[in-house]
């Protein structure tokens, strides 16, 4: 169960302004409102609070501020009122209370020093401004003092103090020499935060007469010199020669040398020391060490960590740097100084203090008479600062009574407010280390409502969007706003609208019966006012063509999609960029209306593209990635190691891969002993692997190179490696391709292919060329060549068998023993012809021909088979002679039999047979004669029909040009052709062979018909040739014909007739859309195949055939 919770009156009064400070008044920034609103006034510029001036310059002390009426100023001086016009050096700026104090005409800077003070006043209050105090800048001259030259012994640490005027502000500190270029500064040498330049110790080198400090006043724009300090730095070597020339040999001299030293603090002395500094400075710590070797300086912080992204080392770590502290930072800082000696530290206990800084600083009220409200003004700081009120400038203690106005601490609440409360509020928080003021005015109006966004303003928003609808407003009291849609609507509410305190109004998800016309009221007990809105809601933009990511190789081509749609009110643009920039300047790039092309791409076009489409209202786009893949750059770095006589490693590096991973390196090398300028492939291996071992041959100076190989192709080769030359040994291998081949009946050719160079393994590159007779017992002869592929022995017995071996050798050394081949010498002609030769003819184009092999060696060579030589003598149907010509046909191998095809019917035939061997064809066989018989005939050479008349028509052919055979007869059919090109009985008519022309008589008038005409032997019949002809028309029907095509009345008949088939047909399709019947098996019949209809007696299409008869005339 819950527990009630019980407040004081008095707190519970308290919360109750509290939450009242919320509905305050809040004025909106319209100038023209703000014209006509009273206001008190309001500082908005002011000097700053420590105002160091230039004393050569005049003196601008600002003062600005607002109010309505306009505010009048004055100023007070060390806290009196200051009379600007008794002075006539001072002149305050028209409307304005800016002061110019006139140094330049006579007027002395020193003279305005002091604290100042601005008030704005006007009817309704008076604003004050900070206490400005104003000093003027001071760049004092070094005091003259008698430096004396600094003698460091080698190793000790030194101090040069700069000890600069006191200016205002201090100036900044440097060293330089008498050429004005900055001393180094390092770990040994460096300048503290006081200007001094510490030495951790002094080497030879830092001898010098021109240490000189400079103190540049920034404000007077002026650089200070310090007189030159001198240094002389003097060695161990250097004291000992001194000595020796000074003391007699017998004398014992010495000085100590360079000794090395543990780290000492120069600066801060002592084991620890105190810092404090304010929230928000830079706090700075410093550490300088003296040893040898030069110390190195670290820092800590005790029970905590150095703060994160705030810490900085300067000057060689000797200052701790961290910006922006806080209470949080305080705490002991520690240095440590070490060298190989030990090391030495330094404890500095930082206290962070602060000026009063603002929690809640007072804010403006604007009420109503009767209304409400606090002002409010906390502040925090180390001490915590105390607070302070004044009312128009004058402590509240004493500022005149308001019984609307309570202090309560940092608090002071109004309760029933009248016009006579307005007035302006300074807080002031203080403490020790600084201040802070703020005005804030309380502003009492009585005001009638007033809608200050401008009537009927249209807002245009996308479809499923926020709408916001301002009602600008003010009043006072605060006036009630309510909204309305359309002329009569009724009032907004429910959750999908959201009313701002503004008086906007929001609609989260606009849509497209969002639109129309939107009314706000606004109202108070002073009055009512209202407004009208119109909304407009649009279409989307959509990017409904994305452009696709694109993989191009370098100098292609590439477009990129970019099709939108969107609201036909509104313009689009659409704008391309790549990687989030503009595009290249560059006329590859070309922009179309939906699209992006780049031409020749290159590299550095590899990226994002966007396509970006804006409207008035709303904004889409959308992205590809175009990835340009090339070839691979070539290989580098090529580099051989583990040199052996047989093998080497060869390493690289690859290049660029160009977007396209490598697939493969492939290594070739060049033999620059016997090959120069020639690239061999070597071997290859995967991408993965830029390492390889190869394979070496002796007597070979090696390059090697990489080529790299992806999906686009292969890269240039890599730069060739080193030069590597292999040792000689004798050859590993011998000749390949060993042949022996006689070229004449009495020789034996043997060749072979010769080795490369590198090959050869050494030098004196020969050939052992060896040979024996085979299946005989002889020994191998043999002779030794150079330079040559081909050894030729001669004398030798037609074609024999021999055994061939050539083996290599060089000044090291035999090759292995080489294998045996086996050869021949050379071949002769064959020297018998293939007996008993038979023929038999298997029809009338195709005969089988027999023979007898010859011996084997009366071949004399290499049987590569037999020749079958054959030829028409001439036609059995015709004894006429004729051109011969031979035809061959050759049957590999040692076969004994072929067919010969393609011959000619009814003719007689020679052939021979012939053996062949790699020499030559042997002698022929005799001729045998034998016959083709008889087969069908070729087509008559022609068909001519001539001479037509209304019934007859006259055919003339040729006889065909290849009968063979005798021909028996000839064969004529034909049959008559309709007008639809149907065909009618078929006639055969049997002709003579000694026929060439016939008549046919009783044919029908104007009849087209069809001629089959062809030949015939014992055999069958032969192909046949096709014609076709018309018998004429008969005049005086054609006359009548025409004279009635002629005729009115039968043009017009024609007309009725199509026009009643017209109709017909209109009715038929009606008919049918609805579903009626019509005479399907009518239509049948209409259409039916004439093939397989039966012919009709009474049908006289073709006309009628009657008794035929012909006239024919014999060959002469």
């Amino acid at each position: 169960m819950m527990k009630k919770m019980s407040i004081p009156t008095s707190k519970a009064s308290l919360v109750l302004f509290l939450c009242q400070i919320i509905s305050a008044l809040d004025v909106p920034l319209d100038s023209k409102l703000l014209e006509e609103l009273s206001q008190p006034p309001t500082i908005t510029q002011q000097s700053p609070k420590d105002y160091i001036v230039d004393p050569r310059e005049n003196i601008v002390i600002q003062c600005e501020a607002k109010g309505k009426p306009p505010p009048s100023f004055s100023w007070t001086r060390n806290g009196t009122h200051f009379d600007i016009d008794k002075d006539a050096q001072v002149t305050m700026k028209p409307n304005s209370g800016t002061l110019v104090v006139n140094i330049m005409n006579g007027g002395k800077a020193e003279a305005y020093e002091g604290v100042y003070q601005c008030t704005a006043r006007n009817e309704r209050g008076a604003a004050i401004s900070n206490n400005i105090v104003i000093r003027p800048s001071r760049s004092p001259l070094w005091t003259k003092e008698k430096l004396e030259p600094n003698h460091v012994r080698e190793g000790d640490s030194l101090v040069l103090h700069c000890r600069p005027p006191v200016g205002l502000p201090p100036p900044i500190i440097f060293w330089m020499d008498n050429a004005f270029q900055r001393l180094p500064q390092s770990e040994r040498v460096s300048q503290g935060l006081n200007g001094d330049l510490y030495f951790s110790n002094v080497q030879p080198e830092d001898t010098r007469e021109d240490y000189i400090c400079y103190a540049r006043f920034n404000h007077t724009q002026t650089i200070q010199q310090k007189q030159p300090i001198s240094v002389k730095v003097f060695s161990m070597d250097s004291l000992n020669d001194t000595i020796a020339a000074n003391l007699s040999d017998t004398d014992i001299y010495g000085a100590k040398p360079v000794t090395e030293r543990q780290p000492v603090l120069l600066t801060p002395t002592g084991s620890t020391s105190t810092k404090v500094e304010l929230r928000g400075n830079v706090l700075l710590l410093e550490c300088i060490a003296a040893g040898l070797p030069t110390p190195v300086i670290r820092w800590i912080k005790e029970g905590g960590e150095l703060p994160a992204n705030r810490t900085f080392f300067e000057n060689f770590k000797k200052t701790l740097k961290i910006i922006d502290v806080s209470e949080a930072d305080s705490g002991n800082y520690k240095c440590i100084a070490r060298n190989t000696l030990g090391s030495v530290h330094h404890v500095i206990s930082v206290t962070v203090k602060a000026a009063p800084y603002w929690i809640t600083a007072p804010r403006n009220l604007v009420l109503s008479p009767g209304e409400d409200g606090t002002l409010i003004c906390r502040a925090n700081g180390n001490p915590k600062p105390s607070i302070s009120w004044l009312a128009n400038g004058v402590p509240i203690a004493i500022a005149p009574e308001d019984p609307s106005r309570k202090v309560d601490g940092d608090t002071i609440i109004f309760s029933q407010v009248q016009e006579r409360s307005s007035a302006v509020y300074q807080c002031n928080a203080s403490n020790e280390y600084g201040y802070l003021l703020a005005n804030a005015f309380v502003n009492v109006l009585a005001e009638p409502p007033r809608i200050l966004t401008p009537a009927n303003k249209l807002y245009q928003v996308i479809a499923d969007s926020p709408a916001l609808l301002d009602c600008a407003y003010f009043g006072s009291p605060k006036p009630e706003i309510e909204w309305f849609k359309g002329v009569k609507g009724s009032i907004l509410r429910g959750n999908e609208y959201v009313f701002h305190d503004n008086g906007t109004l929001e609609i989260p998800v606009a849509q497209k019966n969002s639109a129309g016309t939107y009314t706000c009221v606004a109202r108070n007990e002073l009055g009512k006012i209202q407004n009208e809105v119109q909304l407009e809601i649009k279409d989307p933009t959509m990017i409904i063509k994305q452009p696709e990511y694109k993989v191009i190789q370098r100098y292609g081509q590439v477009s990129f999609e970019c099709i939108i749609k969107h609201d036909s009110t509104l313009l689009p643009t659409v704008t391309w960029l790549k990687d989030n920039d503009e595009l290249p300047d560059d006329e590859r790039f070309l922009v179309g209306k939906d699209n992006l092309t780049i031409m020749n791409v290159t590299d550095k076009d590899d990226g994002t593209y966007t396509c970006i489409v804006n409207t008035t209202l709303d904004s889409v786009s959308a992205s590809a990635v175009l990835t340009v893949v090339a070839r691979p750059n070539p290989p580098f770095d090529l580099e051989l190691t583990g040199q052996l006589e047989r093998s080497i490693d060869l390493s690289w590096i690859p290049g660029d891969e160009n977007n396209s991973p490598i697939i493969n390196f492939v290594i070739e090398y060049e033999d620059a002993l016997h090959e120069p300028g020639v690239w061999h492939y070597q071997t290859e291996v995967p991408g993965t692997q830029t390492t390889a071992q190869l394979k070496l041959s002796p007597y070979v100076n090696y390059s090697f190179r990489v080529i790299a190989v992806n999906r686009i192709g292969r890269s240039q080769p890599s730069e060739p490696s080193e030069q590597y030359l292999t040792k000689s040994a004798s050859p590993d291998e011998n000749p390949a391709n060993v042949q022996g081949i006689g070229s004449e009946p009495d020789n034996l050719v043997i060749t072979w292919e010769p080795l490369k160079g590198f090959q050869s393994n050494g030098p004196g590159l020969q050939y052992k060329v060896s040979w024996r007779q085979k299946d005989v017992d002889d020994e191998w002869t043999s002779v030794i060549v150079a330079n040559v592929s081909k050894y030729i022995v001669s004398g030798t017995p037609t074609f024999v068998p021999y055994e061939v071996k050539v083996q290599a050798l060089n000044d090291l050394g035999y090759a292995p023993e080489p294998s045996e081949v086996i050869g021949h010498s050379g071949e002769d002609l064959p020297m018998v012809a293939p007996g008993n030769v038979q023929v038999h003819v298997i029809n009338s184009t195709l005969a089988k021909v027999h023979w007898d092999p010859v011996p084997l060696k009366t071949v004399r060579g290499h049987l590569q088979g037999y020749k079958v030589y054959y030829w028409k003598v001439q036609s059995l149907s015709r004894r006429s002679r004729r051109h011969i010509e031979k035809k061959i046909l050759t049957f590999r191998g040692n076969k004994t039999f072929g067919m010969l095809p393609g011959l000619e019917p009814y003719s007689s035939y020679k052939l021979n047979v012939r053996v062949v061997n790699g020499k030559g064809e042997g002698p022929a066989s005799p001729d045998k004669v034998f016959n083709t018989p008889e087969g069908v005939p070729s087509s008559p050479s022609f068909l001519k029909i001539t001479n037509p008349t209304l019934d007859s028509l006259t055919l003339e052919w040729g006889s065909p040009t290849h009968p063979n055979g005798v021909l028996t007869s000839y064969t004529l059919k034909f049959q008559p052709i309709n007008n639809t090109h149907e065909l009618g009985p078929l006639v055969e008519i049997k002709i003579p062979a000694n026929e060439s022309s016939l008549i046919l008589k009783n044919l029908n008038y104007s009849t087209r018909y069809k001629f089959y005409f062809n030949a015939q032997t014992s055999v069958g019949s032969g192909s046949q040739i096709t014609e076709e002809a018309v018998t004429i028309m008969d005049e005086a029907m054609a006359s009548r014909q025409v004279d009635i095509a002629t005729q009115g009345w039968f043009i017009g008949l024609m007309c009725a007739v199509a026009l009643l088939i017209l109709i017909l047909l209109i009715v038929c399709f009606i008919r049918r859309n609805k579903g009626g019947k019509y005479p399907v098996k009518e239509k049948e019949d209409a259409h039916a195949d004439p093939e397989i209809q039966p012919m009709k007696e009474d049908d006289g299409t073709f006309g009628e055939y009657r008794l035929f008869s012909f006239v024919s005339s014999a060959p002469f």
